[in-house]
């Protein structure tokens, strides 16, 4: 599945990812009030107003970008419809021809993080069916209980042509409190970023490894020294947007082939039609804010790249 990201990337000349996060108050009014309408002030009604809401956004960006990234904890707050509405997005997506990237974030051992990998990835059996659970084709590992919380979802990722983003360097304000931590003088997140290289070693694709890394936007000069370390694993970058991050943050975690590197905005494109920026567009015309803001977000970041 790295290979079809990298084929999406080149196609679409768009190294980003649009991040499926829809809290209930990103959606339109005009679409909460049909759900609930069909479905009551309920869990029901709520998972419906995200699907519908995802459903406009995903028909009025596909053909711009290479990837979605689904946040499932946006999902799982509605409960059992809330995690329908992520399975039928997922499924929504994957037919529109875009990679899909579950942002999961699990971290387990042994045949928890089997079951994990399985849900999310692979294939569970069920007498004599093989069955698709969620069926997204990477997700997000975090890699703090060691080699153990990675390898079951490396096998996985081996059977099925998947891949997996493991968190590095995150994005958030405290992430230093454990990631920048020294360990014979370095920092832990250097100690990671060389894990991921290793375990990438054994799961290739044509150029780049099925074993990706997550790195934040909002810290560029980490990014540099982490895109030596890793210079076969896939960039996951959070942060661009909402969070501060800025095209020109961005050039460093590119290789010079301009890939290596997909770039994550979630409410800044979701929610673009909230912003000043977009606001003639208004509630109705919310997908097509969120077009404008990604063809925006294209230019700034093919900028930054020409500039280096």
């Amino acid at each position: 599945m790295i290979n079809q990201l990298v084929a999406n990337i080149r196609k679409t000349k768009a190294p980003i990812v649009v991040g499926l996060d829809p809290m209930l108050d990103y959606v339109p009014k005009h679409v909460q009030d049909k759900a609930f309408q069909e479905f009551g002030e309920t869990l029901e009604g709520a998972a419906e107003a995200i699907w519908q809401f995802n459903k406009a956004i995903v028909d009025g960006t596909y053909d711009l970008i290479p990837a979605v990234k689904p946040q499932i904890a946006m999902y799982e707050q509605f409960g059992l419809p809330g995690l329908g509405a992520f399975k039928k997005t997922v499924d929504y997506c994957k037919e529109k021809g875009l990679v899909v990237i579950g942002d999961v974030k699990r971290g387990d051992i042994g045949s928890t993080s089997a079951a994990y990998a399985i849900a999310h990835l692979g294939h569970v059996q069920v007498g004599s069916k093989s069955c698709l659970p969620f069926g997204e084709d990477f997700a997000t590992v975090n890699p703090y209980l060691g080699s153990d919380g990675i390898n079951p979802f490396i096998k996985v990722c081996r059977e099925e042509k998947k891949g997996i983003f493991v968190l590095v360097k995150t994005s958030n304000p405290s992430s230093g409190e454990i990631q920048d931590q020294p360990v014979d003088g370095r920092p832990l997140y250097e100690l990671v970023g060389e894990k991921v290289a290793a375990w990438g070693d054994e799961l290739m694709g044509d150029e780049y490894s099925y074993v990706g890394a997550v790195v934040g936007a909002t810290y560029p000069e980490m990014g540099k020294v982490l895109r030596k370390i890793m210079p076969k694993a896939y960039i996951l970058v959070p942060g661009y947007g909402a969070q501060g991050g800025k095209g020109k943050d961005l050039a460093h975690f590119f290789n010079e082939d301009g890939l290596g590197a997909i770039v994550n905005s979630s409410r800044g494109i979701i929610a673009a039609y909230k912003q000043e920026k977009y606001g003639k567009y208004g509630e109705e015309g919310f997908a097509e804010a969120s077009r404008a803001a990604v063809e925006d977000m294209a230019a700034d970041i093919i900028e930054a790249l020409n500039l280096r």
